[in-house]
């Protein structure tokens, strides 16, 4: 009898161990299943300076967004904005097959919120975007276009036929949760109205420059909660 006892207690011993290998394996594949942020695509304005998302992208990594996942786009912002769009969705497809997501998340600075819009209204991109983020965007234009030429600045004109149809119907199409952050100081886009969007979260920020909105931590801070 002690013998058996002995024998039945052996190997309930080995059945414990042998469940350990699974049960570390299982955490490890826990581990590697978590969920990561979307990739971030982010869209530069018309002229912008050589690294316009560093800041900003840097915050994110240091966050904890895979570098794979954080795209600083760029693309050539003589073009009118509908091409600008058509690239970016190219870009788009891209990141997902990349980074196996299923959506993005897009940031845009200035004249970038124009041709990301026109990418989620008229080429499928609200079906692919998740948070849309306006920084300083143009979104119903600013009289400074007056003073520059070329095909995005005459879009860029308040009351284009470009803007006009960008704006006709609802204003944040989709599925997509849409933000935008406006400067009260912000002397590149006139009127300040400009930058809300019906429908989206609008917010007001400190007195920031135009560029500012890209750097300033507090901003970083609410456009992350907002893309999370």
């Amino acid at each position: 009898m002690i013998r058996n006892l002995l024998r039945s207690c052996l190997a309930a011993l080995l059945a414990a161990t042998s469940l350990l290998p699974t049960a570390a394996s299982a955490a490890a594949d826990g581990r590697q299943g978590a969920v990561r942020p979307d990739p971030i695509v982010f869209v530069h304005g018309w002229n912008p300076d050589t690294s316009p998302w560093e800041t900003m992208a840097g915050r994110f990594e240091a966050d904890g967004w895979p570098t794979s996942h954080l795209d600083q786009w760029t693309y050539n912002s003589t073009q009118p904005n509908a091409t600008t769009a058509a690239r970016l969705a190219d870009e788009v497809e891209r990141v997902l097959d990349l980074t196996g997501a299923t959506k993005v998340d897009v940031i845009t600075h200035s004249m970038g919120a124009l041709s990301s819009r026109y990418y989620l209204k008229n080429l499928g991109g609200a079906a692919k975007v998740d948070a849309w983020v306006s920084l300083a965007g143009p979104n119903h234009g600013t009289d400074i276009a007056q003073w520059c030429g070329g095909a995005p600045c005459i879009e860029m004109r308040p009351g284009s036929d470009f803007l006009s149809a960008l704006n006709s119907g609802d204003e944040t199409p989709g599925s997509s949760r849409y933000a935008t952050w406006g400067s009260p100081c912000d002397s590149v886009i006139s009127p300040k109205s400009s930058v809300a969007l019906s429908g989206a979260v609008n917010s007001t920020t400190a007195c920031l420059n135009h560029s500012a909105l890209r750097t300033d931590q507090t901003v970083y801070g609410e456009v992350k909660a907002h893309v999370r």
